[in-house]
């Protein structure tokens, strides 16, 4: 039966003032060979009908499909219902501006919503990207232009990048809109996200998006937690979105009964899974961005993020 969006809750994104689904619809997923064209925008246009209003995306996800997908799901009149995010590589000026434009063609809109910094992972990407040459140049053009409206990152290595991030953006006089992270019941014991990041962000009033709530199935293979305790562990956070990958109908409906039955998920529940799953966390293995390069497409793809900046090139000796 269909979800009514009343169903759905909606949570303040920072102190933007914009309300947005608990629930946000990972694009990555959307991409993958084993979903269809129909069944990607099946997807999209059912969570948009029945109240999901935050959409994942990236500039890289499936050299673009994913992004292509999604902006034929927007057309007839499914745009207005969408807050549309979507995440860029470029750390210099150039390639940032670049992307930007390639995802709005994609994207098929006049301005994107949320555009974020992508796979912020390493403790120079922050200096990268607010250089005079740097990506933040671009998004700060763009945001004047009306192409797009907030501005985040992400990232999912260390928690004292994020840290960084925003050291760094303070002395540059940055307030960021949204940083998304993993959060997870492992992360709650290994390089906490939730512990060490989260408590900032509210304090800043920027808006928290959850990613990796079951880690694509990884948090799952350890047979400790349920896909509903994942998701219900994650949306007991501060969260202003839960953003869950989604690739076919059923799964979009646990996503539904994810928020039906919320209620239920009560403190005492919360503290037997995180005693639970304490042994098994407190190595990482069951997080494997946080202690490999498996999930870094930046390391694989480095012209991704375009050029050092012109005045650390001219260090470099002949």
């Amino acid at each position: 039966m269909p979800t009514k969006a009343s169903e759905m809750q909606y949570r303040s994104l920072g102190i933007t003032g914009e309300k947005v689904s608990a629930i946000g619809l990972g694009g990555w997923h959307l991409g993958m060979p084993t979903v269809s064209e129909e069944l990607s925008i099946r997807l999209v246009r059912t969570a948009l009908d029945r109240g999901i209003n935050f959409l994942d995306n990236s500039w890289d996800y499936f050299n673009g499909l994913s992004e292509l997908r999604v902006g034929k799901a927007l057309k007839d009149g499914y745009r207005q219902k969408a807050f549309v995010m979507t995440k860029i590589d470029g750390r210099s000026k150039k390639e940032a501006a670049t992307q930007i434009e390639q995802s709005l063609l994609r994207l098929q809109v006049d301005h994107i919503d949320l555009v974020q910094h992508h796979e912020i992972l390493r403790f120079e990407d922050p200096h990268r990207i607010f250089d005079k040459e740097g990506a933040h140049a671009a998004m700060l053009e763009a945001r004047k232009a009306g192409k797009i409206r907030y501005i985040g990152f992400t990232g999912h290595k260390d928690p004292q990048i994020h840290l960084h991030m925003l050291e760094v953006a303070r002395e540059n006089g940055f307030h960021f809109d949204t940083a998304q992270m993993p959060l997870n019941v492992m992360d709650a014991h290994y390089r906490s996200f939730g512990k060490l990041v989260v408590p900032e962000l509210i304090e800043q009033g920027i808006g928290v998006l959850g990613m990796k709530s079951m880690a694509n199935g990884i948090i799952l293979k350890s047979k400790i937690v349920t896909p509903m305790e994942c998701l219900h562990y994650a949306l007991s956070l501060p969260t202003s979105v839960v953003i869950t990958g989604i690739d076919s109908m059923k799964i979009l409906e646990q996503a539904f009964r994810a928020i039906r039955t919320l209620p239920s998920f009560t403190e005492k529940k919360r503290a037997a899974l995180l005693d639970r799953t304490r042994k098994a966390a407190a190595t990482g293995q069951w997080e494997p961005f946080k202690t490999s390069s498996i999930f870094d497409g930046t390391a694989t793809n480095v012209k991704w993020l375009g050029e050092e900046p012109t005045r650390l090139q001219n260090l470099m000796p002949e």
